[in-house]
């Protein structure tokens, strides 16, 4: 294979490029500024990848820095970022009426994370259609509130931002203090926390619980059960849902910072929006940076699993987590199948996790070293948030992006970036397509632990 090949996953990772430097461009003009004048080239580049690869850390504030031009596309790319690259081309070709070839159908496959090359124009004008509707929806409930705080018309705007924000876990703000005004709002509580967690689910399992509403409301029975990645997200996301919710509550209780002051529901209400908002989405409605050192590493762990496959979300995934965590039991249990759900998981997925929680791990460690090297000025435990945040692609901060030194923000440029590709798929850009080996070796033992 030659070395400058398109295979697949070098068509995905420079299609993320691609986007990334038409935003980039987009964003330097004078017309996207709210001064009018040229955007410094580096600020550029950090807000397009930023918005193209659905993170939200920012080195400017978003609302009052760009012009309303800026902030529309800066939107677009949020758009095109969380629907992915390959997706949106997809969908332009279905537009046109062009038949998909093999090639695009094995990118859109691998981009969206998905089993079987069937059905693919379906699959993307469902995506389309549920994606506009969810949106749509979240703006109009919406709408009240930011119409009642902030006139007509920037309301009008910023119900629609923050929601299709939020259903691509973008985190992407027009408010300074992103959404610590609305902090003690149940209903934009609801809303944005509602919208984050159905982007960060994945397209099938939407479509699966939708499939099967539909037919329960018409009776059919048609239906044969839920998949078993359908259960393994569910369970899993419920799981650390609740058990983030729980420690937030419990480690910032009494802290003045955060939640000090909160009366009860108040201070329920905001656990479970940091517990939502750190599987990848960015928004805040407390102050991180005052945060005690625990509940940073428990959000830390919480970004680095991140939402599930196929969302627009990042982290090493839901499903990655679990099939460890079923992995341990079947040891401790001396099974030889590792089995859920009275389902055997096939072997090619075990070793798939593997590689992306050591490649996520080496990863991480990468970024924080390199951080730390340019940047010793500030806490360890900071510097470790911002690489997480960075390669899950959540976009939480502990207030110390802008201040990061241009090494420092050239590193998560690239962290981010290769967070929204995902690592594997990177890696396979880089070292290209092998041919499978014929040759069998002999098998031998070892020792582990």
């Amino acid at each position: 294979m030659g070395l400058f090949e398109m295979t697949v996953p070098r068509t995905i990772c420079a299609g993320f490029l691609m986007l990334i430097a038409v935003g980039s461009v987009l964003l330097w003009l004078p017309l996207a500024t709210a001064s009018g004048q040229w955007n410094d080239p580096i600020v550029a580049l950090f807000t397009a990848t930023s918005a193209v690869c659905v993170t939200g850390l920012i080195v400017v504030d978003t609302g009052s820095y760009y012009s309303p031009l800026g902030q529309f596309i800066i939107l677009l790319l949020i758009q095109v970022g969380g629907l992915g690259y390959m997706t949106a081309t997809t969908l332009l070709l279905l537009v046109l009426k062009r038949r998909l070839r093999l090639k695009e159908r094995l990118a859109v496959q691998q981009s969206m994370d998905t089993p079987e090359l069937s059905g693919t124009r379906t699959l993307i004008v469902s995506i389309i259609s549920m994606t506009l509707i969810i949106e749509l929806t979240g703006a109009f409930c919406l709408m009240p509130t930011m119409m009642r705080d902030h006139g007509s018309g920037f309301g009008l705007w910023s119900s629609l931002f923050h929601s299709i924000s939020a259903f691509n876990n973008a985190g992407f703000s027009l408010f300074e203090d992103s959404l610590v005004q609305y902090a003690r709002s149940t209903w934009v509580t609801v809303v944005i926390t509602g919208l984050v967690i159905l982007g960060g689910i994945g397209y099938q399992v939407i479509m699966e619980a939708f499939f099967w509403c539909r037919d329960r409301l018409l009776r059919r029975r048609k239906y044969d059960g839920f998949s078993l990645n359908f259960k393994i997200v569910i369970v899993s996301s419920i799981t650390l849902l609740a058990l983030g919710t729980f420690a937030f509550l419990v480690m910032e209780y009494n802290n003045p910072a955060t939640l000090g002051y909160f009366t009860w529901s108040d201070k329920l209400a905001a656990a479970w929006f940091q517990s939502v908002i750190a599987r990848t989405a960015g928004f805040n409605s407390i102050d991180i940076n005052g945060m005690h050192d625990a509940s940073l590493f428990v959000m830390i762990a919480l970004m680095f699993i991140g939402a599930s496959p196929g969302s627009t979300g990042g982290g090493i995934k839901t499903t990655t987590v679990s099939i460890l965590f079923i992995c341990t039991r079947t040891v401790l249990r001396g099974y030889d199948e590792v089995l859920a759900f009275r389902r055997e998981i096939p072997a090619v997925r075990i070793f798939k996790a593997l590689s992306v929680v050591l490649g996520s791990g080496l990863a991480v460690i990468g970024v924080t070293i390199a951080l730390a090297i340019f940047n010793p000025e500030f806490n360890f435990i900071r510097l470790l948030f911002e690489a997480v945040s960075a390669f899950a692609t959540v976009g939480l901060s502990t207030g110390i992006t802008a201040e990061l030194t241009l090494p420092s923000q050239l590193v998560i440029i690239g962290s981010m970036y290769v967070g929204r590709v995902g690592v594997l798929l990177f890696m396979a850009a880089l070292v290209g397509d092998h041919s499978p080996s014929m040759v069998k070796y002999p098998e031998e033992d070892l020792l582990v632990g």
